[in-house]
């Protein structure tokens, strides 16, 4: 037995979340019959589950890419208006990946994307603390104290507690540019940390996702992680 949500992700459909997102929608059914709750628990031997219509399995081979995300794309693999998404850059991907947490439509940089439901829940989860590191163009002059705030922490429009080590790397013409690690992946989380001590982002990019990089890939290409990235990371979230 085994929760649906889980069971969408283990055949690459989506995240667990995303799985939710499609249950929700009633793009899910069990044995012919819709379903909508997020705790489902189905027999993974005999129940037959279908999205869209199409019935789905458990991936036979995982896959993990890392794709230099170019800016003014979405990081979804569909948009209802139209907008180019990542999709657009897998060009010679011949499997079904989805996102390893998300990149704002203007962030651009390292971008993870998986079928393998069980490593992308975790690198997502904050219990594993998954570092991220991000360099930013903010307004105005950085200070130190703006990065001991930062460090403290300050409240999201979620309510949470967002926080990033914050290091200057250098300031000219009114702009400064810094870099941030952080270990959570709220919902524009940078640009809210840089906004609240009055430093808004003008330009954003990820340099790193645990240990992988984008060095060497192009802005909208993308290749495959190799043998010794993977089991970094799964060895990062006790897989």
């Amino acid at each position: 037995m085994i929760r649906l949500n889980k069971y969408l992700s283990l055949c690459g459909v989506s995240s667990r979340r995303g799985a939710e997102a499609l249950m929700a929608a009633g793009r899910v059914t069990v044995n012919g019959t819709t379903v909508q709750q997020p705790g489902t628990v189905i027999d993974e031997t005999s129940d037959i589950v279908e999205v869209d219509g199409r019935k789905v399995s458990p991936v036979e081979k995982q896959v993990y890419v890392v794709l230099n995300k170019p800016p003014q794309v979405m990081t979804t693999l569909d948009d209802p208006f139209k907008r180019k998404t990542i999709v657009n850059y897998l060009n010679g991907l011949d499997t079904r990946v989805y996102p390893v947490g998300r990149l704002d439509y203007d962030t651009e940089g390292v971008l993870l994307l998986t079928n393998d439901g069980d490593l992308a829940f975790r690198l997502a989860h904050p219990k594993f603390q998954v570092e991220k590191v991000y360099e930013a163009r903010v307004e105005g002059e950085f200070t130190e104290g703006d990065a001991e705030r930062i460090a403290k922490g300050i409240e999201l429009e979620d309510g949470a507690i967002g926080k990033a080590r914050v290091r200057l790397l250098s300031y000219q013409g009114g702009i400064s540019k810094i870099r941030l690690v952080l270990t959570e992946g709220r919902k524009r989380e940078v640009k809210q940390l840089c906004k609240a001590v009055g430093h808004p982002v003008v330009k954003l990019r990820r340099r790193k996702f645990a240990a992988v990089t984008a060095q060497g890939l192009k802005l909208g290409k993308w290749r495959y992680l190799t043998d010794d990235e993977v089991q970094a990371l799964k060895e990062l979230v006790s897989l």
